[in-house]
């Protein structure tokens, strides 16, 4: 226990205001490049094909490391791999600001997704881990799915308002400060970590080897297959290799005495119902957004800063929804009825969106649509990882954490080249020739209906969760039992907490 002057309540605040922080500044970087990537590519000397780099480098890295973070923030400490990915985070967008051409951009890219694989896991694992599970946890994650939403929507609407005003490097500068001061300020906020609960045993090399890999082939091969085309060797290839290798990750820790994942963590139906809906949800969000960015730059022709503030009623009904509904609705509802319900609106939203969608739309007609896929993200977001936390033993936390959030990153490269690829079906195959408004239009609106529906169909995994049971009345010989002997016999009551 540390020693202090600050009152437990404060700290405690200070402590999430720390962690939500942290999550934000990653979910603006996120989609902060997106609205940045034409000026990019004509100041570098990206070509067509290689400017997509820009945004897959950080992804293979950080889909490819989470487990491994996950892990490390379970064997050396929370905190330590918190600090330690905030300042890799922070180093890698300074470089990448001063690149000059596209090798460095890329690989300052790829360290800063290294650094995001880190920090990831780590913030979860200090939520999950230093407040309680229920009510206090709930309203703890509440906060940093709010800012996990609003950092998503944000980054389209800085990513524009930067590059518009002193050009795309600052997309990446405007990260640093903000990353290395909670670098700074993290030590005197968060309690040491002491002993990690899961130092026993040695550290899982192989498995650490085997599950980064295959993780990074998969990511590779699914944001290649659009632009490598889905036959070669970087496109299906990779997604086999990636695959094959996996197989022999989980058969491999079957066999470890103290294995990277503990296999008995897919016996916890929350954690994996969360997996799932998690995969579904980001397949369908992850792609929308760059399906958005590109509906409202190529076909409206917004500029970078028009497409920017195109997202605020995004971001803030997106924040507003994970901070009241969502928290709400759980203690209510319970998590089955509140996934449910989330992911659905979150469809009907993108749906709406979609149907609004031509080609000379005026961007009233896309408000409804973008307010109601605001709610339901909202309250989706936080939900699934209060599931993901449920039922987890303190110790485990992170690569809980990691599963959670490499689920998140594969959903998304998966959802963007899905629907990028459905987006781009009807337009003319030759490279060289110029569609026409409409089709691009019309492409786009496909893509996003498609991720609508994903979205609502999806939502019918949360009824694989078990139903919250309700705390029985005792019976009169119960009450009268548990009256004159104190505990034994005292009235039975079920378990009203989340379902693990």
């Amino acid at each position: 226990m540390v020693t202090s002057s600050t009152p437990p309540a404060q700290r405690t605040g200070l402590m999430l205001a720390l962690l939500a922080f942290a999550q934000f500044i990653v979910a603006v970087d996120y989609n902060i490049v997106f609205v940045a990537l034409p000026e990019i590519g004509s100041s570098l000397g990206f070509t067509t094909r290689s400017l997509q780099w820009v945004v897959s480098a950080y992804a293979v890295a950080f889909g490819g490391l989470l487990l491994f973070g996950g892990r490390m923030a379970d064997r050396l400490g929370g905190r330590r791999m918190f600090i330690l990915g905030l300042v890799i985070f922070g180093l890698s967008c300074l470089l990448g600001g001063f690149a000059d051409s596209p090798g460095p951009l890329i690989a300052a890219r790829a360290v800063q997704g290294f650094g995001a694989a880190l920090l990831t896991p780590a913030t979860l694992t200090l939520i999950n881990t230093r407040f309680a599970e229920g009510p206090e946890r709930n309203k703890a994650l509440a906060l940093w799915g709010a800012c996990g939403s609003g950092g998503l929507a944000a980054g389209a609407l800085l990513g524009g308002v930067l590059t518009q005003t002193w050009g795309w490097e600052w997309v990446l500068f405007v990260l640093v400060p903000p990353a290395l001061l909670a670098a700074v300020v993290a030590p005197g906020t968060l309690a040491p970590d002491g002993r990690p609960a899961g130092g026993q045993g040695g550290f899982d090399a192989r498995g650490a080897i085997l599950a980064t890999a295959g993780s990074s082939l998969l990511v590779l091969g699914l944001v290649s297959g659009p632009e490598a085309g889905w036959g070669s060797l970087r496109g299906v290839g990779s997604i086999v290799a990636g695959a094959v290798i996996l197989a022999v990750f989980v058969l491999a820790e079957n066999r470890t005495k103290s294995p990277l994942v503990p296999m008995r963590l897919f016996s916890n139906r929350s954690l994996v119902t969360a997996v799932l809906i998690i995969l579904v949800f980001q397949s369908a969000l992850g792609g929308s957004y760059y399906i958005l960015t590109n509906y409202l730059q190529g076909v409206l022709s917004y500029d970078a800063l028009e497409a920017g503030l195109a997202f605020v009623p995004l971001t803030v009904i997106s924040m507003a929804a994970s901070l009241k509904p969502a928290g709400a609705l759980l203690g209510k509802w319970g998590p089955r009825a509140t996934l449910f319900t989330g992911m659905f609106v979150n469809g009907v939203g993108m749906i709406m969106l979609a149907l609004a969608m031509s080609a000379d739309a005026s961007f009233w007609a896309l408000v409804p649509g973008l307010i109601i896929w605001g709610v339901g993200g909202g309250v989706t977001f936080p939900a699934m990882f209060v599931c993901a936390a449920t039922g987890v033993a303190p110790q485990e936390a992170g690569i809980a954490s990691a599963l959670a959030s490499a689920s998140q990153q594969i959903g998304g490269a998966a959802g963007l080249a899905l629907l990028v690829a459905l987006a781009a079906a009807g337009l003319p195959g030759n490279p060289g020739a110029t569609p026409a408004i409409a089709d691009v239009a019309d492409g786009l609106r496909t893509a996003m209906a498609v991720g609508g529906a994903a979205s609502v169909v999806g939502g019918l995994l949360a009824f694989t969760l078990r139903k919250p049971r309700i705390a029985a009345a005792p019976t009169v010989t119960e009450a009268s039992v548990a009256t004159g002997n104190g505990t034994r016999g005292a009235a039975r009551e079920t378990d009203s907490r989340l379902p693990g």
